[in-house]
């Protein structure tokens, strides 16, 4: 069964920095587009970053220049690099992989980590 397993998430200061990471496990697959996803408080979940199979990213405008990503594809992780956080970066993140096999393609979804930035 394939799990998506984020960590990282946690209190930090206006101004510190987290890495998130999210390993994929569990069965026979290759990923495709792997990224971070993020759900404020009674707000829509939207878009942070994602990284292609061909190293290809994409970012939220609001976290250009602050946040990395990255992939380990060895390790089946993806990480995030979240530097100079700011109050409204506070949310849930979730990473999201598209898993694909010979006959078969998914999208799974990690059930996500809290990261708070204190102002």
């Amino acid at each position: 069964q394939v799990q998506l397993v984020e960590s990282g998430g946690g209190l930090v200061q206006a101004g510190g920095a987290l890495r998130l990471s999210c390993a994929v496990s569990g069965g026979t697959f290759s990923i495709s587009s792997i990224g971070w996803y993020r759900q404020a408080p009674g707000k829509e979940r939207k878009l942070v970053a994602t990284i292609s199979e061909g190293d290809n990213t994409n970012y939220a405008d609001s976290v250009k220049g602050r946040f990395t990503i990255s992939r380990d594809n060895a390790k089946n992780t993806v990480y995030l690099q979240m530097n100079r956080l700011k109050s409204e970066d506070t949310a849930v993140y979730y990473c999201s992989a598209e898993l694909f096999g010979s006959t078969w393609s998914r999208a799974y979804w990690g059930q996500g980590t809290q990261v708070t930035v204190s102002s």
